[in-house]
Order: structure tokens, then C-alpha cells, then sequence
């Protein structure tokens, strides 16, 4: 068999330190440009930086078994070496600058083309792929961990059912018939097959056995669903059973909002958590802003506005934050915040700070989790400690990290993954309910 020669570009291995594990009795080349970049990824102390530093551990560890300039064997039958990139034939001009370091690796893979491998390029580089199509080279993204994002799974579905069935599920508290839902927590809309405009909406708690949504979510924190699947998240978001849900909607859905209201439900009022952690990753849509002053927490409020502006709604005027705040029901929303914040009640962090952490008993929100990857959020999830409920909310669609899109980010890798767990709920939302205008924008633009 005619084995292949994937070379890889440096972002896949700080994508996914273990992916040079990922292709099985074929041969890897690291050209020596992606070692020099890993160094100098090495000294960060951020996820890139961790993964440049585990693959370089990995490497020295493969000089165990052999030379890395002439190959060692790793996978089932496959060779991992690292190889210097040739001079530059100047009669073969590719308009290459080799001061560019993706050119140099593209360099190294069009010569072993020539040297008649069968060669394919792997990077996360959307650009350097096209470089390399335009060289007559194979190339494509690392496809480990991506999903069909156009099969992502819903939440819910839609289930015809006889006339007789849906009165016998209105009239018990749990229905049990075979072919009903597939995964646990999943939602069905029951639409009369002989009247199609009634239905009714029940929860899966195995396949085979569905029962009613509960009447205590119908509003949450003076918060009422304004549609279908609103309420469906209202269910997952209140339910201590349900420990790990993900949210996925594009602008004006809700998602936040709704997960900000279900922690200050069960957090002020239920007591169900200690304490409401929020954190966001720190990637700027445009022109990043640079150096910010201040302490850490003066640092963060600025990519937090979005939490604040959900907090200062759901706080306005007229609204409690529990016992402990009634006397002052005067103060304004940002007191209010504020106060949450000194008593230790709510806590804003940056994901820099959560790997190490063990977070017991809390209500954990990550919000724009569509752009973390898939090992960030296995990171953050596996932080949970006894009592902890996570959620996961983003719009994968809109996605500022450059190495990610909507079938390889951590969110809808999590939803994907997680669909048959008992512990795990998952809904997306549809409809923008933040305002006309967010709607038509959402739609059209």
C-alpha cells in the first residue's frame, strides 16, 4: 500500500497536542520551521503555549526510540520525522518569500511531492491551504474532532403520534411507548396526526419514556420563555439533575439571558449553589484594543459587558437579589452587581485562571464557548466539582478564533459528544426575542 506523507502545519499541533497521533501507519513530517514556531509558543501561559510545551515533551520522548532526522516508528506502522527544508531552487521560482515561515513548510512539502510522495498538506490556516492547492499539493483541515454542523444535534424533534396517544400522555404523568426519543433530556413535540395543530411537549427520560415539563419553570427570575425552545432551555437551566447543559443560537436568542436568570434562581433564591461563576474567552471581534490598566478584575469588565448588561436587566429596578438585599431595593442594578460581587456570590473569571481550579458546588456559565476548542472545553467541564452545574452557550456561526469554524469548536464538539448522557441537556434556539430590528438583522445581514 502506497503510504501517504501528511505534513503538518504548526497550528495543528496547538490545535491538538496529541494529533500527531492521529494518523495511523502513515508517515508525519515536521518540518524544522514547526519546531522553530513551537518555540516560540513554548513561554506562553495560555492553551497554545500548553500544547506547544506537551508537544515538545512528546517529541523528546520519540528520541527514545530512534533518530528523528532519519524517522520513528509511531501508530500502527507509521514514522514521525523531523526534516530541514531544502534550499530554494532559484530556477523554480513559486513566489514564496522564505522568510515566511508557512512558506518554508509549504516549501518542504512541494519537494517532497517532487520527490514523488504522495503528499498531503494539514493545516488549520484557511490561507496556507490555499497557498498549497495553488502549488498542486493536497491539503486539508485536521478533521479530528469536527462535526457536521449541518446534522448538529437539536434537542428536539418533532414526533407524529395518534390521537389516542397524545390523550393518554396528557392524562399520566409519564408516558411509556416504544420509538419515543432517542437520547436522554431530549425534547418531542407530539403533533396529532389528525390534528395537526395539536400538540404537546414532553421530555425524554429514556428512550421510550417521556413525561410533562415542569410547571415551576414557567418563569424563572421574573423571566418568562417567550417561545418554545426558551422554555425547553427554562427545563434544562432549573433541572440539578441535568449537570452539563450547552446552548446553541445565533444573537438575540436568549441564551445568555436565560442562563444568567436560572443562576440567580437557583443560586439567591433556591440556595441550590454557593456561588454563580461567568467567564468568557478574551478574543476581541476586530482590532484588538491592546494593553488594558488596572487589576485583573478592572481587566476582565471589559470583555464581561455583555454579562453586565444581561445582569443590569435581569437586576433592574423593582427586582430583589434575595433576602439578604431586600432591605435595600433602592440601590440600582449596578449596586446591586456590585454587591453580588463583594459578597462573594458571583464571581467573574477569565478562563486563563480556571485550569488548576476545582469548583465545587457553583452555577458555571461559559459564555461564547464557540470559541474555545474542543481540548479547552474538556478543560473547563472537567473542572466541575461535587454539586456543580455547567453551561455552555454560544452561536457557532460566529467565531473570532481564527484556527476554529462551526464544525471544530468546542461547543458543538461538546454537543455532539455529550447527546446520550444522562447528566447532559441540549437545545437550539431559533428565534430572536432580543428585538424586531436583532431579529431581522439576525436573518438577514
Amino acid at each position: 500500500m502506497n503510504k501517504k506523507t501528511f505534513v503538518l502545519d504548526t497550528n495543528v499541533l496547538l490545535h491538538n497536542a496529541e494529533s500527531i497521533h492521529s494518523f495511523a501507519d502513515n508517515n508525519v513530517v515536521l518540518p524544522m520551521a514547526v519546531i522553530e514556531e513551537l518555540d516560540t509558543f513554548k513561554r506562553d501561559n495560555n492553551e497554545l503555549g500548553r500544547n506547544a510545551r506537551q508537544v515538545i515533551r512528546a517529541l523528546d520522548e520519540l528520541r527514545g526510540q530512534g533518530n528523528l532526522r532519519d524517522g520513528v516508528p509511531i501508530g500502527k506502522g507509521g514514522t514521525l520525522t523531523i526534516v530541514s527544508t531544502p534550499a530554494v531552487d532559484e530556477t523554480e521560482d513559486l513566489g514564496l518569500s522564505q522568510t515566511v515561515p508557512d512558506n518554508r513548510i509549504l516549501w518542504l512539502a512541494y519537494m517532497l511531492h517532487r520527490a514523488g510522495q504522495n503528499v498531503i498538506f494539514v493545516s488549520k490556516d484557511i490561507n496556507a491551504r490555499l497557498k498549497a492547492d495553488a502549488l498542486g499539493l493536497q491539503a486539508q483541515d485536521f478533521e479530528k474532532m469536527k462535526v457536521n454542523v449541518d446534522d448538529l444535534y437539536a434537542g428536539f424533534m418533532e414526533q407524529t403520534v395518534s390521537s389516542r396517544t397524545l390523550d393518554s400522555f396528557f392524562k399520566s404523568d409519564t408516558f411509556q411507548q416504544r420509538g419515543m426519543g432517542r437520547y436522554p433530556n431530549e425534547f418531542l413535540i407530539l403533533r396529532d396526526r389528525g390534528a395537526k395543530k395539536r400538540t404537546g411537549l414532553a421530555r425524554v427520560l429514556r428512550p421510550g419514556l417521556v413525561t410533562h415539563l415542569s410547571n415551576q419553570h414557567e418563569k424563572v427570575w421574573n423571566i418568562a420563555a417567550r417561545n418554545r425552545e426558551q422554555r425547553m432551555a427554562l427545563e434544562l437551566l432549573m433541572d440539578p439533575e441535568v449537570q452539563i447543559v450547552t446552548l446553541v443560537g445565533q444573537a438575540g436568542t436568549g441564551k445568555t439571558l436565560l442562563a444568567m436568570a436560572a443562576a440567580l434562581h437557583c443560586t439567591l433564591r433556591m440556595k441550590r449553589y454557593d456561588r454563580v461563576l461567568v467567564s468568557r474567552p478574551v478574543i476581541p471581534m476586530g482590532k484588538d484594543i491592546g494593553y488594558l490598566p488596572g487589576a485583573k478584575l478592572e481587566k476582565i469588565s471589559h470583555w464581561m459587558q455583555p454579562i453586565f448588561d444581561n445582569l443590569t436587566y435581569l437586576l433592574r429596578d423593582g427586582m430583589e437579589v434575595g433576602q439578604r438585599m431586600k432591605r435595600k431595593a433602592k440601590m440600582t442594578a449596578h449596586e446591586k452587581i456590585d454587591k453580588l460581587q463583594r459578597d462573594n456570590v458571583m464571581e467573574m473569571e477569565a478562563l486563563t485562571y480556571i485550569r488548576g481550579r476545582s469548583i465545587p458546588r457553583q452555577y458555571v456559565i461559559i459564555d461564547e464557548a464557540q470559541n474555545l476548542t474542543p481540548h479547552e472545553i474538556k478543560t473547563i467541564v472537567s473542572r466541575a466539582g461535587e454539586g456543580t452545574k455547567m453551561v455552555l452557550t454560544g452561536d457557532p456561526y460566529q467565531i473570532d478564533n481564527p484556527y476554529l469554524d462551526a464544525s471544530s469548536n468546542g461547543l458543538t464538539y461538546a454537543t455532539e459528544r455529550l447527546k446520550g448522557q444522562d447528566i447532559h441537556g441540549h437545545v437550539t434556539l431559533r428565534n430572536s426575542e432580543r428585538s424586531p430590528l436583532a431579529a431581522i438583522a439576525a436573518e438577514h445581514l
